[in-house]
């Protein structure tokens, strides 16, 4: 059963770790989200909600390229600004969706901005693994 496991893990492990990645990215971003909102940003605020948005936004990409280039792709380019450059502004796209995913649900609809901060968090690490798979970090680049 343990060869089992660990050949499974093999075939996944791409996938396993970017999905552990991008959890702890989760937490970067909805963390300091977070603490903008219960400190010094009002959500009920369409321009501060964004702020907070935003905030959250570059202390998760900032943590995501760190940690994606080490433990889920692997990178070993050394083009390395070049490589961050386009994994920054990939991450762009998703931003973009994920502000217009929370002016929606939160200014809107009126969804609870937290729970729909976790709601876009969902869909912006789906994109985001599909970005960095396709344009960022790819094989023998």
């Amino acid at each position: 059963m343990p060869e089992r496991m660990k050949a499974l893990y093999e075939k996944y492990r791409e996938i396993i770790s970017y999905l552990i990645v991008g959890g702890l990215t989760t937490i970067v971003s909805l963390g300091s989200y977070y603490v903008c909102v219960l400190t010094f940003l009002n959500p009920a605020s369409p321009v501060q909600l964004q702020i907070a948005n935003i905030i959250s936004w570059i202390a998760a990409v900032t943590f995501a390229y760190i940690t994606n280039r080490k433990f889920v792709f692997k990178s070993h380019n050394t083009a390395i600004i070049k490589e961050a450059g386009a994994f920054f502004l990939s991450r762009v796209s998703t931003l973009l969706m994920d502000m217009a995913i929370m002016f929606v649900m939160v200014t809107l609809i009126g969804i609870n901005d937290k729970i729909a901060k976790l709601v876009v968090q969902v869909v912006v690490t789906i994109a985001n693994y599909i970005l960095s798979k396709l344009l960022v970090f790819q094989r023998g680049k």
